[in-house]
């Protein structure tokens, strides 16, 4: 038995482990109780990973055969690229495995896999308030000095 990180592709035998990665990454920003992502978007958001067509992908971080982590990450176009950009969209470690190299491990998992599919640049976002977050994030990456706008529609 090895106490090393594994990262891997997420598995549709995955679900059960994920989910509740997934609910307390929504919980974390916000999205519980009443303001609770529905389990529609939930369900379209797994079934993407496992369609061929769809620019989004999942991976879990593991040890021992549980689930520590997950990221999710997509592809796009950009107008100053030839090649596709990654856009990191989530990532999220249990709070006991925080500061292990959990997270560490998942971004530099999806800065090989975007290599590997020919992108030049993986980027994301992240509150301000994630501090904890924002120091790996220094370590890993360079802010880019761009603020997002955003305006629901």
């Amino acid at each position: 038995m090895t106490d090393s990180i594994q990262i891997r592709a997420v598995t549709r035998d995955d679900f059960d482990a994920w989910l509740p990665l997934w609910d307390a990454y929504n919980a974390f920003y916000g999205r519980s109780g009443e303001t609770a992502l529905p389990r529609e978007i939930t369900q379209i958001t797994w079934g993407r990973f496992f369609d061929g067509y769809e620019p989004m992908h999942a991976m879990v971080a593991e040890r021992n055969g549980q689930l520590l982590g997950i990221v999710h990450f997509l592809y796009h176009r950009h107008t100053t690229m030839a090649g596709p950009i990654c856009y990191l969209q989530d990532l999220y470690t249990l709070e006991a495995e925080r500061g292990k190299g959990v997270g560490r491990a998942l971004i530099e998992a999806v800065y090989a896999r975007a290599k590997a599919d020919g992108s030049q640049r993986v980027y994301w976002q992240t509150h301000e308030t994630n501090q904890t977050a924002m120091k790996l994030y220094d370590s890993v990456a360079d802010k880019s000095g761009f603020v997002v706008y955003r305006k629901a529609l």
